[in-house]
């Protein structure tokens, strides 16, 4: 995963998460308000996150609570999801910048 995305812990959480590709892009035109979607970034480094999630939104408390939150707000569950996925990349980031272990209270 490190060797995919060297650039982990030199970035704000703006630019890693665009990097990734789960920073959710804006189609205006105008007056026109197209849907915002994810698009870019790098592929298998979100294909990796994405098995991830699925993952962590079933046995981590604090994923899991995050994205039954959204879903209860309304999210559909993929876009609930990929607003995991862009919490775990800044989660991430922050770590490797600070050289500190996983907390639940940082996430």
């Amino acid at each position: 995963f490190l060797s995919e995305l060297p650039e982990l812990g030199s970035l704000n959480r703006k630019e890693i998460a665009a990097l990734v590709g789960v920073a959710p892009i804006n189609r205006d035109s105008g007056k026109l308000n197209g849907k915002r979607r994810i698009r870019g970034g790098r592929h298998r480094v979100r294909t990796v996150m994405f098995m991830a999630m699925l993952s962590s939104i079933q046995c981590n408390p604090v994923f899991k609570r995050f994205y039954e939150r959204l879903k209860a707000q309304g999210k559909i569950p993929k876009v609930a999801l990929i607003a995991c996925m862009r919490k775990m990349i800044v989660v991430l980031n922050t770590m490797i910048k600070n050289q500190e272990p996983w907390r639940a209270e940082m996430a």
